[in-house]
């Protein structure tokens, strides 16, 4: 995709996608690959930050003979996702009005 990605927007993907089911490292990026094209250089530190802020915990998991780490959202990180769609919703609508001619700045 032609725009680029912001930190928050990859926090915002990051919870809503480990909001539905808990998942690990590599499975998350490859989610948010779809829309943005990140490293793990990126992602990491972002999803470090999240278990910080206690959005996310984590915790391991065998799979396939290999321990994966996986996060699991908190009470902490609905909140913020709850916040972070309403923002969304909010930045969304202002950039549509402002695309379709609704909303101009009037120099006056």
């Amino acid at each position: 995709m032609y725009f680029p990605t912001s930190a928050t927007v990859i926090e915002f993907l990051i919870l809503a996608i480990v909001s539905d089911h808990d998942s690990y490292g590599y499975d998350i990026s490859q989610t948010i690959k779809l829309i943005a094209n990140i490293k793990e250089s990126t992602l990491y530190p972002i999803l470090k930050r999240l278990v910080q802020e206690r959005y996310l915990t984590t915790y391991s998991q065998e799979h396939q003979g290999r321990t994966r780490k996986y996060y699991s959202i908190t009470p902490n990180g609905r909140e913020q996702l709850v916040y972070l769609k309403a923002e969304w919703q909010l930045y969304t609508s202002k950039i549509d009005d402002i695309i379709e001619g609704r909303l101009t700045h009037d120099k006056n």
